[in-house]
C-alpha cells in the first residue's frame, strides 16, 4: 500500500516539473492544439454537476473539467497534453470569447490535481484497509460460528423447571424456573453475559457464562429477541442491586425469535434525540421503552382506582356509544362521518347518555374514548383521547364539589399506598406533593380580578374582563402563583355549553367548575345541569340548535326531572409530570396523525 502512495507522490512531483517546462516553453508552443479535445470552462454560466465539457455545456472549473478525463490517480502526465482547456471569463460572455488557461491559472490546475490525486490515494488506502479488516472479521466471525455449533446446551430433564412469570422470581429464591421473555438489554463481556429480561409483567436480571454464552443462539443475540431461559433464581450479592432484589443464574437457554443486528438494530431505530414525528410513526417501539411501558402501567392502575372508588361509593359503570347524531360541545370540533347515509359523529363526550341513565341505575360514570375535531397541536389537545365521566343524581352544587375533592384525594391516597404505582410516581416524579385539602375554591369573577392584579395579561398584553375566556397560559400562570388545587367555579354562560345550570343570584353566570392543578392546569370540567324543561328549550335557542334531535335527552325533563351534575376528568400528566398528554395515550391521535 505504501508503494501506492510513494507512486502517486512521485508522478505529482513529475507532473509539476514537467508543468513547470511546459509553462516555460511559453511562446514557442502556444495556442490549443488541434488534435487535442477541447474542454470548455464557463466561469459565470458553467456547472460542474450538469456539465460535460462541450461548449453548450461548460464546466464551472479547470479541475473538474480535467476530472472528466477520469485519468488514473497515478498518471504523471501532463495535463494539457491531453486536452486543450479553453476558459471564458465573466466578462466576456458577450462576445462568446474562449482563451487557454493563463499560466496562473495552469499552474492553479495543477496544484488542484495535486491535493485531487492524493485525498483520492488516501480513500483508496483506507477503502482496502477495510476491506481487509473486514475480510479479516468475516473469517474469524465464520471460524467463531464454525466452533459454535459444536457447543449444545444440554437441558437435563431431571431438574424440573417451574414455568413462571418475572414478578414471581423474587418468591422462589432457590428454585429452578422457566421463563420467556424480550431481552431488555444486552450487556456481553468475554466471560459473562448480562442480560435484562422483560416479559410484561416486571423486569429481570439475568447471567450466563460458560458453554451458555458460547454456542450459535449466543453469537445472534441482540436487544428485543425473546428468549426462553431455565436457571436458578439467587439473592443478589450484597451491595449489588438487581429487580427484586434477585437474579437468574442461566444453565440452559434458546432463542424464540430473533431481532436483527447491525443498521437495522433496535438500538439504532429511536434515540434521544429522535425527532418527535419519527418517534411517533415508532410508536410500536417507543412502547416497549421503561418510560412508555410505566406510563401505561400506571394508566391502568389509575383506572382501576377510580373504578375502585365509583364502586365503593355505588356509582355504577355504563358503556354510552361512541356513534352519534347529536353534538355536546358544539358543532365546530365534531368528527363526521356517513352513517348507512344519514349524518353521524364521532361523540364529543357521553354525558348526555349518562344522563339518561339516572332514573333507572342512580349515580353512573363511564371510561370512554371521546373525539374532538380541535385543530390544535398544543401539549395538552388529543383529537382522540379516554375520557372518564361521571353523572350524579339528587345533588347541588356544593355537593359536586366536595365530590370532587373526595374523588381526587381518595384516588392519589390509593395509588401512593399501591407498591407498583407508587415506585412509578417515585420513578417519574419525584417532587410529587398530595393535594392538600381544602382545595381553594374561587369564583370566575375573582380569578379576573386576580389575573389583573398581578399582572397577568392576555395574549395581546391587555388586562382582562368579564367575559373573557381564560387562555391556557394565564390559567397555569396563575395557578402556579397560588400552588395549590383550585376550583374554579361560576364561568359565564356565554363560554359554556347549552345544558349548564345558571346561578340562581346571577343568570349570567353558571354552576360550573374547572379543577386546576399547579404545573398541568385544569384536570377536571364539571358543572350543575339545567334541571327545568323551559330553561333546557331556552339553552337550545341561545345557542341555535334544534331540539327536535334531543329528544331523548329533553325527556329527561319532562318525566320527573331532578337536580343533577357530573364532570369529566383528565388526570395522569399531572399526576407523572408528562411534558405532553400524548405520551399517556397508547396511540396518540392528534391534528395530522392518525398512524400507525
Amino acid at each position: 500500500m505504501s508503494g501506492i502512495v510513494d507512486q502517486a507522490q512521485d508522478a505529482a512531483t513529475k507532473l509539476a516539473s514537467t508543468v513547470s517546462e511546459s509553462l516555460n516553453l511559453g511562446a514557442k508552443e502556444s495556442g490549443p492544439k488541434s488534435d487535442l479535445p477541447n474542454l470548455y470552462i464557463d466561469e459565470k454560466a458553467g456547472s460542474d454537476t450538469t456539465g460535460t465539457g462541450a461548449e453548450l455545456a461548460p464546466f464551472a472549473t479547470p479541475l473538474a473539467a480535467y476530472q472528466s478525463l477520469k485519468a488514473p490517480a497515478t498518471n504523471d502526465a501532463n495535463p494539457f497534453a491531453i486536452a486543450n482547456f479553453l476558459v471564458r471569463k465573466a466578462d466576456s460572455v458577450e462576445r462568446n470569447e474562449w482563451v487557454e488557461l493563463g499560466k496562473s491559472a495552469q499552474k492553479k490546475l495543477v496544484k488542484g490535481i495535486d491535493i485531487w490525486r492524493k485525498k483520492e490515494l488516501k480513500q483508496a488506502q483506507e477503502g482496502e484497509k477495510l476491506a481487509k479488516e473486514k475480510k479479516e472479521m468475516e473469517e474469524r466471525d465464520a471460524k467463531r460460528r464454525e466452533e459454535a455449533r459444536g457447543v449444545v446446551l444440554i437441558d437435563d430433564p431431571s431438574k424440573e423447571a417451574k414455568k413462571v412469570k418475572i414478578h414471581q422470581l423474587p418468591e422462589l429464591v432457590g428454585q429452578r424456573v422457566k421463563i420467556q421473555a424480550w431481552v431488555h438489554r444486552f450487556r456481553p463481556q468475554a466471560k459473562h453475559f448480562f442480560l435484562t429480561l422483560r416479559d410484561g409483567t416486571a423486569f429481570a436480571q439475568a447471567i450466563m457464562t460458560g458453554d451458555a454464552i458460547r454456542t450459535i443462539d449466543a453469537l445472534d443475540l441482540t436487544v428485543e429477541t425473546t428468549v426462553e431461559v431455565k436457571g436458578t433464581v439467587e439473592k443478589v450479592k450484597e451491595g449489588q442491586t438487581a429487580p427484586g432484589g434477585v437474579e437468574l443464574v442461566v444453565d440452559w437457554w434458546k432463542i424464540l425469535g430473533k431481532a436483527p443486528g447491525g443498521h437495522d438494530a433496535f438500538e439504532g431505530r429511536l434515540r434521544e434525540d429522535t425527532d418527535a414525528s419519527i418517534r411517533a410513526d415508532l410508536r410500536h417501539l417507543e412502547l416497549r421503552g421503561e418510560t412508555a411501558t410505566a406510563v401505561m402501567r400506571f394508566r391502568a392502575l389509575l383506572l382501576r382506582a377510580f373504578r375502585e372508588r365509583f364502586n365503593a361509593k355505588r356509582i355504577t359503570e355504563v358503556t354510552p356509544p361512541c356513534m352519534v347524531q347529536t353534538s355536546v360541545e358544539g358543532g365546530s370540533t365534531l368528527f363526521e362521518f356517513d352513517y348507512y347515509g344519514a349524518k353521524a359523529y364521532l361523540t364529543q363526550s357521553s354525558q348526555l347518555y349518562l344522563e339518561t341513565v339516572l332514573p333507572s341505575l342512580g349515580d353512573v360514570y363511564c371510561i370512554q374514548e371521546s373525539f374532538r375535531a380541535e385543530k390544535s397541536l398544543t401539549r395538552r389537545h388529543l383529537s382522540e383521547y379516554t375520557h372518564l365521566e361521571a353523572e350524579l343524581v339528587f345533588i347541588e352544587f356544593n355537593d359536586l364539589l366536595n365530590h370532587l375533592e373526595d374523588m381526587i384525594c381518595e384516588v392519589v391516597d390509593y395509588l401512593l399506598a399501591d407498591p407498583i404505582a407508587s415506585e412509578i410516581i417515585k420513578t417519574l416524579n419525584p417532587d410529587f406533593v398530595p393535594p392538600a385539602r381544602p382545595f381553594m375554591r374561587l369564583d370566575y369573577r375573582d380569578a379576573i380580578k386576580y389575573l389583573n392584579e398581578h399582572g397577568i395579561t392576555k395574549e395581546d398584553g391587555s388586562d382582562h374582563v368579564i367575559g373573557d375566556d381564560i387562555a391556557e397560559a394565564a390559567e397555569r400562570k396563575m395557578t402556579d402563583q397560588i400552588n395549590r388545587p383550585i376550583m374554579l367555579i361560576h364561568f359565564p354562560k356565554a363560554l359554556k355549553s347549552f345544558y349548564m345550570k345558571a346561578l340562581d343570584s346571577a343568570p349570567d353566570f353558571t354552576e360550573s367548575v374547572d379543577v386546576l392543578v399547579p404545573g398541568v392546569g385544569e384536570v377536571v370540567g364539571g358543572s350543575m345541569r339545567i334541571a327545568d324543561l323551559e330553561e333546557l328549550m331556552a339553552g337550545y335557542k341561545r345557542e341555535g340548535i334544534p331540539h327536535e334531535p334531543y329528544y331523548w335527552f329533553t325527556d329527561q325533563r319532562k318525566y320527573g326531572t331532578s337536580e343533577h351534575g357530573g364532570y369529566g376528568l383528565r388526570f395522569i400528566a399531572w399526576f407523572l409530570k408528562r411534558y405532553t398528554v400524548r405520551e399517556c395515550s397508547l396511540y396518540p391521535r392528534y391534528m395530522g396523525r392518525a398512524t400507525p
